[in-house]
């Protein structure tokens, strides 16, 4: 059963990119993997996030990974990354997301230099001019941009965000931003916080590990966010050696080596990304073969 009443409600699964051995897009590979995520619980898919390589794609290909998800489950369930180095293109992408049907976009700060808040807020109000509910994604880690509870609060009032993907790791944001921007909705952003962030009141998860893993991942988000705790710890536990990936820089690595064990094509990533290192390698399979061994899917 689903809460879901929003299109960035539920879990939100940021789709791995399937690729062929010469690292093309596999489009038919794409639409089958949305498709399965839906069909497994999963509330929807975001399409051109990190995890979906969005940064080594050209924009023609960036554009077709979008209106393939479209296509394979309809735009209320696809909520693409609109991420770019400045404020009027990401517009362009919020706008192409309009035009194909999306019903929200996800968008970072910017991330070409260490921005400050009038910047932050600037390039917020830019991509709003599009008309799409934009859900913040906050990642100070990889922009050196944080969007405080405080900033945050500032951009909902205006009118600008309508959500927030938290991935600080920082749980204790929960509360402050809840006495802050009330209404404003929390996304667990961070696949290896998703308990302690739902008990705190998310409403949604932009989630890694369903990609592998959708009937486990969805099973512990409904559990949790229901706040039945007897199902969701011992299920937290069982996949945290797995969801810890997600906030590690060789995540999308983990993530598509745990999708091809479990039988979903994952495949190779492009440039610069690598395989994984050999001691990494055999962490994730080992931890994917114990999870596998327990019958979870």
């Amino acid at each position: 059963m689903t809460t879901r009443t929003k299109p960035w409600h539920g879990v939100m699964v940021a789709t791995a990119l399937p690729l062929g051995d010469d690292l093309s897009i596999d489009h038919a590979a794409y639409a089958g993997h949305c498709r399965r995520m839906v069909a497994h619980g999963c509330d929807g898919v975001v399409p051109n996030g990190s995890l979906g390589e969005y940064q080594t794609l050209t924009p023609e290909e960036r554009a077709e990974v979008v209106r393939t998800a479209v296509a394979a489950v309809g735009g209320e369930r696809v909520m693409p990354g609109i991420a770019a180095y400045g404020a009027l293109e990401a517009r362009r992408w919020a706008e192409q997301a309009g035009e194909a049907g999306c019903g929200a976009v996800m968008l970072l700060p910017p991330n070409a230099y260490r921005a400050d808040e009038r910047a932050v807020i600037e390039h917020y109000r830019e991509v709003a001019r599009a008309g799409l509910p934009v859900v913040a994604y906050n990642n100070p880690f990889d922009t050196k941009v944080d969007l405080t509870p405080a900033l945050l609060a500032r951009l909902h009032a205006e009118g600008l965000i309508v959500a927030v993907k938290e991935f600080s790791g920082d749980v204790r944001r929960a509360y402050e931003l809840a006495e802050l921007a009330p209404g404003l909705d929390l996304l667990a952003g961070a696949d290896d916080v998703l308990l302690e962030l739902a008990v705190a009141g998310a409403v949604g998860w932009v989630a890694g590990y369903p990609n592998a893993l959708p009937e486990a991942c969805v099973a512990l988000y409904r559990a949790a966010v229901a706040g039945d705790l007897t199902t969701a710890v011992p299920l937290y536990r069982t996949l945290h050696p797995l969801l810890r990936w997600d906030s590690k820089t060789a995540f999308v690595q983990a993530i598509k080596l745990s999708m091809d064990m479990a039988g979903h094509r994952g495949g190779p990533c492009r440039p610069p990304r690598l395989p994984l290192a050999p001691q990494d390698g055999e962490t994730v399979r080992a931890a994917t073969e114990k999870v596998l061994a327990s019958g979870l899917r």
